[in-house]
């Protein structure tokens, strides 16, 4: 899986972080970011509920 943040839409609710906290975190600006070598979401079953959790749809998750 591919996780995708688009950082011009993202407004830092930080739904994703809490939802999926071993993937997602917040940058130095509390906008989503992706943890360290958890670009493929490490399997965790919560990434695509955290996508749908996103109040403004900036993450996408694409099967690769």
């Amino acid at each position: 899986m591919r996780i995708t943040i688009d950082k011009d839409v993202c407004i830092g609710s930080g739904q994703c972080a809490l939802t999926a906290p071993s993937v997602f975190t917040q940058d130095d600006d509390g906008f989503s970011a992706l943890l360290p070598g958890r670009e493929d979401g490490g399997g965790d079953p919560l990434v695509r509920e955290a996508a749908r959790a996103c109040p403004v749809q900036a993450i996408t998750t694409t099967e690769e």
